[in-house]
């Protein structure tokens, strides 16, 4: 029993570090994506990264950045309303509503840059509201 116990945590160590090499680069052009406004491209990335990880978008937002900026403010700097939109509908508002890696939530940064007026902006009231 003791033997199996170490096979299967040998195996766990040695799964877990490729796998997120493969999710690392499975998510590769998605700030090109998001830049894009290309919701159906991002919609497929997603649909393929949870059948392949089990993974939501919520799961990866906060490890992912695009030039220094997390998805949705990369999509609200970028005009990118229909990625934006669809990001803010697929996430929780706990998640939206969580302090981002500067430790400003995503609501207070986009009042502070003059984006609360943008459809993204509105969206993000509507669904924290």
């Amino acid at each position: 029993m003791k033997k199996l116990i170490t096979i299967a945590a040998i195996a766990t160590a040695l799964v877990s570090p490729l796998s997120y090499a493969d999710i690392n680069s499975d998510l590769e052009n998605i700030c090109t994506i998001v830049k894009n406004n290309d919701k159906g491209e991002l919609r497929k990335k997603m649909r393929a990264i949870n059948k392949e990880y089990n993974v939501r978008l919520g799961d990866i937002y906060a490890g992912v950045s695009c030039g220094g900026s997390s998805l949705i403010r990369y999509s609200m700097q970028n005009n990118a309303a229909d990625v934006g939109e669809y990001m803010i509908k697929k996430m929780s508002k706990k998640d939206l509503a969580a302090e981002e890696k500067d430790g400003v939530a995503l609501q207070q940064w986009a009042e502070t840059n003059g984006f609360m007026a943008t459809t993204i902006g509105q969206a993000l009231v509507e669904r924290l509201g």
